[in-house]
């Protein structure tokens, strides 16, 4: 049986270790933080394609109950006057709608699963290097520890180390040009369409919100600004970006203004990334998935959708392939194109900044997506078909 070490314990590392026990293989996840993260953080859309890979794998009802559906989409523009409205995903199956829930709570839902089913997860093993020869790999970890394996999938993000292992003149991530501000009111007004993602249009910042069952108001807002500097993302305070945000907010006639001064402190800031084009994913021996191969800005919010299609995408092909090898290759020929896709559309939506007239303003993170590569996605991620050759 082959032996399989993921390297990275969120949501692709998670999502793959489901879609390789399933197709028979002997996987352990090595996930660098001592426990798992109980913080509130940021919360994500997760996408009909994202809950049909899961599906896949008997893993989306958990997933489903934990978030809340959006069946809705709905675009307004500076003077809160509507530009478009139009349904979000699939309708047909409550299974495929899409999600919002925190990612803490999506990856906390996955771990269940994965332990459940026997799965091995250990803690505090944060990898720093990598050794491939003719019979597998030796992975090494932070503490001291090594392990050896067939395989070393790296699930270890943007600054992703099993990368830097395959190609080290790899191009490092890049700065998007945006800040990304992530809140949740209590006391926020409440919604005139439960089930709706309203997204903004805003003079000077992309704003988009939903609002839970329990009455909290998720939101976040995209500003077009310098990147925020390491000791000022850990010296930020919700005060501090409140005080940033409003004032970009205040002149437009919508309620964002009204639901970030509603905010208490759990508020946060991040930087928008992606990277730029990365040449090679893989070696005899090892493969990177989701962010460390292909992350996009969060502008079409594909992001975990796209790394729970590469798990379903990458089981298959180790599950058909007569080698390593050759499942390998395969799976990034089909993945590239739609991984590609993504990229660049999130880029084009981020480069659509709004102008301090309004007149330009890109999507937002939940924005049903653009991409078209893999139309015929449906039967790419059927479990019980084979991967086209």
């Amino acid at each position: 049986m082959t032996s399989v070490l993921i390297a990275g314990g969120g949501v692709g590392g998670l999502t793959a270790a489901l879609a390789l026990h399933k197709a028979g293989l002997q996987v352990a996840v090595y996930e660098a933080h001592p426990v798992a993260d109980a913080d509130l953080g940021a919360f994500l859309t997760l996408a009909s394609n994202g809950m049909l890979a899961l599906a896949q794998l008997d893993a989306a009802r958990p997933v489903a109950e934990a978030g809340f559906p959006l069946t809705t989409l709905r675009l307004t523009d500076a003077t809160g006057a509507e530009i478009a409205a139009r349904p979000m995903g699939e309708h047909g199956d409550p299974l495929t709608r899409y999600r919002c829930l925190l990612r803490a709570e999506l990856c906390a839902v996955l771990r269940a699963e994965a332990l459940r089913r026997g799965i091995r997860i250990r803690h505090g093993k944060r990898l720093i290097a990598a050794a491939e020869d003719a019979t597998g790999v030796t992975a090494r970890f932070e503490d001291g520890d090594t392990a050896r394996c067939d395989l070393l999938i790296g699930a270890d993000g943007l600054n992703s180390t099993v990368r830097r292992v395959i190609d080290p003149a790899g191009a490092p991530r890049r700065y998007a040009g945006q800040r990304v501000f992530y809140g949740y009111a209590d006391e926020a007004p409440a919604p005139e369409r439960p089930g709706t993602f309203e997204m903004v249009r805003g003079s000077a910042a992309a704003f988009g919100y939903a609002v839970s069952p329990d009455g909290t108001t998720y939101w976040f807002a995209r500003v077009t600004d310098d990147e925020l500097s390491a000791e000022e993302l850990a010296a930020g305070t919700a005060a501090r970006w409140k005080a940033e945000l409003l004032p970009l907010l205040r002149p437009d006639a919508t309620p964002a203004a009204d639901i970030v001064a509603a905010t208490g402190d759990r508020l946060m800031a991040t930087n928008a990334h992606d990277l730029p084009a990365v040449p090679r994913w893989h070696t005899r021996r090892m493969l990177i998935i989701g962010d460390a191969a292909h992350a996009a800005s969060p502008a079409t919010g594909q992001g975990a959708s796209m790394a729970m299609e590469d798990a379903v995408v990458l089981a298959k092909a180790l599950r058909d392939a007569d080698t390593l090898d050759a499942a390998l290759t395969a799976y990034a020929g089909l993945r590239r194109p739609r991984t590609d896709e993504n990229i660049a559309a999130s880029a084009r939506m981020t480069a659509a900044r709004p102008s301090p007239a309004g007149s330009t303003g890109g999507g937002g993170a939940s924005r049903p997506s653009p991409i078209r590569a893999g139309e015929d996605l449906p039967r790419l991620l059927e479990w019980d078909s084979r991967l086209p050759t």
